[in-house]
């Protein structure tokens, strides 16, 4: 997902002129839009689809981060003791 800066950063007016184009251009390239006031970035226009993507992606990066501390920490568990904690046999 690489911005294009010619055609990804765009000035808040043609948000507001155009709000249907912005979205639009998000949602079908698949990248975020950065929408600028006075030459400086306030905030992204993001497709749906990506947004939860990423969101799905982050949740599962922290996921796999705290499972690799506990490890690191000795707290990971027996495959007895899983299935202990989740009443499986």
């Amino acid at each position: 997902m690489r911005t294009k800066f010619s055609e990804d950063i765009i000035p808040l007016t043609d948000l507001k002129i155009n709000p249907g184009k912005v979205v639009n251009h998000a949602k079908d390239t698949h990248r975020p839009v950065l929408l600028t006031s006075r030459g400086r970035g306030v905030a992204v226009v993001q497709g749906l689809d990506d947004y939860e993507k990423s969101e799905e992606e982050r949740a599962f990066m922290k996921a796999i981060a705290a499972g690799l501390m506990e490890v690191r920490e000795g707290k990971e568990l027996t495959l007895a003791e899983v299935k202990q904690k989740l009443g499986i046999e």
